[in-house]
């Protein structure tokens, strides 16, 4: 069966939001951290980042929707995805032991590169334009299963899926044996179908957020679409 990850911004709310997802079908939860600077994210994931900021939602108060989150979804996989500067400012080892004893099942930190800290135990990034070494150390050093980028930009919709997703799932097959998971411009299910006749799996983000905002009941019809695509 194909996997699909569902990425939610910590914030007061997003413990029922987790569930109503997990009951759409998301087998996955990725939980953002809010970061004033997330290079990575597009429009929607940056307001969502600074509206969770405007709201309190320092370091401290993440965990505490991660950990109440894992009380709703014991069985659920949540990955916190942030930035490295937040872990820096935490503290490394601070930060991996305090995520792990709230609930968190790995990380996602977007602009740690394989290879820096690998003593962190996190899922790994590649993207079109990193080297086949490159993605060959991912595959080595990833918790899990290694998340392909399909864009070299930011988050958000995009009216297709990447015609870069095909070669890179190419290269990180000769590269290693872990499941691929293909994110950063998917939000409609017939993409995530697409994307999923490639890779193993999908993550979805910029649009889970804006269903989000209509609230669970449109989160989890939401979600509930993509798994229909993904189980056709």
């Amino acid at each position: 069966m194909k996997k699909l990850v569902i990425y939610l911004m910590a914030e007061p709310e997003t413990p029922e939001l987790a569930r109503a997802a997990v009951e759409g079908g998301a087998d996955v939860v990725e939980l953002g951290f809010p970061f004033s600077d997330p290079l990575a994210d597009g429009p929607v994931i940056r307001r969502a980042a600074e509206r969770a900021l405007e709201r309190g939602m320092r370091t401290k108060a993440c965990l505490d929707v991660l950990e109440q989150t894992r009380g709703l979804l014991p069985e659920t996989p949540l990955i916190p995805m942030t930035y490295s500067s937040l872990l820096e400012a935490y503290g490394w080892e601070r930060f991996a032991a305090d995520a792990a004893a709230a609930g968190a099942t790995s990380l996602i930190v977007a602009d740690l590169p394989a290879g820096d800290r690998a003593e962190l135990r996190r899922v790994q990034l590649v993207a079109p334009t990193s080297t086949d070494e490159r993605i060959r150390l991912a595959g080595e050093q990833t918790d899990g299963w290694l998340y392909l980028v399909t864009v070299a930009g930011t988050t958000g919709a995009r009216a297709e899926v990447s015609p870069a997703l095909t070669g890179l799932v190419e290269r990180a097959r000769r590269a290693t044996d872990v499941p691929l998971y293909a994110g950063f411009g998917i939000s409609t299910p017939d993409q995530a179908h697409a994307a999923a006749e490639l890779a193993d799996g999908v993550v979805v983000g910029s649009r889970a957020l804006e269903a989000a905002e209509a609230g669970a009941a449109t989160l989890r019809d939401y979600v509930a679409s993509l798994r229909a695509a993904l189980d056709t």
